[in-house]
């Protein structure tokens, strides 16, 4: 049920060429991989196979380079699946499946009639409980037991069955960087000439320790790795390029302060970025990212980070847990839908421009911002709707920006942010406030909010003074009650005294007559 990589001829070429996983021992047979077939004798070695006569490019260095990049999950999933053994046959999952459900059903049936067990006269009731809850879990262990095996051929399946779909997509990128393989033959010479002012930087290099490269606007189609070894470098600007790719090897730049990778063809940022742990300003803005590396979060030492003007539809879960000391945050002209919750813990945060998104609102816990100092929210058109009432405890607030949305009411603790000095609300169906106070400006605003959250707060204890009267004269009615009842009840002993010590009644009068 392995799938057969003839129908994925590219991957299985690009699979042939990839270093075997461990050496081979004395005496034995060299190793081979899950997919690829046993390696030909010597004399065989040396004809390439059909598929780079017919795709020539397939076979140059860096054009294989890029492609077994690619099949690094492959290769990884592979590995495992040799640990972990072949898939099991179609019969054997079906049993599985079978026995996990008479398992399941045997259980419940099990559970119904401990259930319903009787209690013995002789043992308490939390006892009973006890031994009921203690009966409980050695069936569940019991069932766990049995089912454990039949999860495993489960498990084992869906992980074959995914290795099948990561195969086939796998085949389908290989067939995408070789349809731009027509690119690279155009560029193959400048490619292995590379730009020589790169060139002659990287010399410059070797003599002595570099801070800062400026490599905006030269149409550099691609980084040398050898650039991760300029381990003095502070800053580096490679903004206005055409770049595709950023090499893994800049996590070598470890002193790096300042990285400006804006107006480039990005589609990812590569994971080593999470290790420059001194980086403080990140431009990435103006690419095609769809989404940030989770390790980003690592760059601890960010103050400034810019991914506007790119495709991103949402940001890392734990973005505000790890960037406590970030003081700007750009993103907007992307397509969030929302921001993370973690967002709220960025105490450092004073600059916040999520303008041109796809927001539906804000986290609840905005207000913690305390630092904030300039939120912009305009044009997120129909989806943002409202803003959250800790929006008031944004206390060093100076500029708000959330024209061109769908806002009726602004939160009623809008009134305290007492440093707003600049607001525009225009373009909303505001009916709070009115458009005639909004016309008057921010002081206006403010003022009126202000005195909305004052009469509020009026009402409220208006009417819980209202109820605490009205629990008092419960109070006094309940007491009068309970007094009476008290009298009615003595009176009512009294009466019942003084009958009860009456002479007995003549049996004589009973009598009948």
């Amino acid at each position: 049920m392995d799938p057969n990589l003839k129908s994925y001829p590219v991957l299985s070429y690009v699979l042939s060429r990839l270093p075997s996983l461990s050496s081979p021992k004395p005496h034995s047979d060299p190793p081979y991989y899950l997919e690829q077939p046993p390696p030909s004798d010597a004399s065989s070695s040396s004809n390439l196979p059909p598929i780079v006569d017919e795709m020539p490019n397939l076979s140059h260095p860096k054009v294989l380079a890029s492609m077994t990049h690619a099949v690094n999950d492959v290769a990884q999933t592979r590995s495992v699946l040799q640990t972990l053994g072949p898939r099991p046959d179609h019969e054997s999952v079906d049993m599985a499946r079978s026995k996990l459900a008479e398992i399941d059903s045997a259980l419940s049936k099990s559970l119904e009639e401990l259930v319903l067990s009787p209690r013995p006269a002789e043992v308490g009731q939390p006892e009973w409980r006890s031994q009921l809850a203690e009966k409980e879990q050695l069936i569940r262990q019991e069932a766990e037991k049995e089912k454990s095996m039949c999860k495993s051929i489960l498990q084992l399946e869906e992980m074959h069955e995914a290795y099948e779909k990561l195969v086939q997509q796998a085949e389908e990128r290989l067939v995408k960087i070789y349809e731009k393989a027509g690119e690279v033959e155009e560029n193959l010479e400048q490619i292995e000439e590379t730009n020589p002012e790169v060139v002659g930087i990287l010399e410059e290099a070797q003599g002595k320790g570099l801070e800062r490269i400026d490599l905006c606007g030269r149409k550099l189609r691609f980084l040398p790795e050898a650039f991760g070894k300029i381990s003095g470098l502070l800053s580096l600007n490679l903004s206005g390029n055409q770049l595709e790719v950023i090499p893994d090897s800049i996590a070598g730049l470890q002193k790096l302060e300042e990285l400006n990778v804006s107006s480039n063809l990005l589609e990812s940022l590569p994971d080593s970025i999470g290790l420059l742990q001194n980086l403080k300003i990140l431009d990435a803005s103006g690419n095609k990212l769809n989404a940030l590396p989770d390790s980003i979060c690592h760059c601890r030492s960010l103050i400034e980070l810019d991914v506007s003007f790119n495709s991103l539809l949402y940001l890392p879960t734990n973005l505000g847990n790890e960037l406590g000391s970030l003081q700007r945050l750009s993103v907007y002209l992307n397509k969030l839908r929302s921001l993370p919750t973690s967002i709220c813990k960025m105490r450092s945060l004073r600059f916040l421009d999520a303008h041109f998104n796809e927001l539906r609102g804000l986290p609840d816990e905005i207000g913690r911002l305390t630092n904030l100092e300039v939120l912009n929210l305009r044009c997120n058109f129909s989806d943002l709707t409202e803003l959250p009432e800790s929006l008031g405890e944004l206390t060093n607030l100076k500029e708000l920006d959330v024209s061109n949305n769908q806002i009726n009411v602004l939160p009623d603790s809008f009134g305290r942010l007492d440093k707003l000095t600049k607001l525009n609300l225009d373009q909303n169906p505001l009916v709070v406030p009115p458009k005639e106070v909004v016309d008057q400006g921010v002081d206006a605003v403010k003022i009126f909010m202000a005195e909305r959250w004052v009469d509020k707060l009026a009402d409220e204890e208006t009417k819980s003074m209202m109820e605490v009267n009205e629990v008092e004269e419960t109070g006094w009615l309940t007491r009068s009650t309970s007094l009476l009842k008290n009298y009615v009840s003595f009176v009512g002993a009294t009466v019942s005294g003084y009958l009860g010590s009456a002479d007995p009644r003549d049996p004589v009068l009973d009598e009948a007559r």
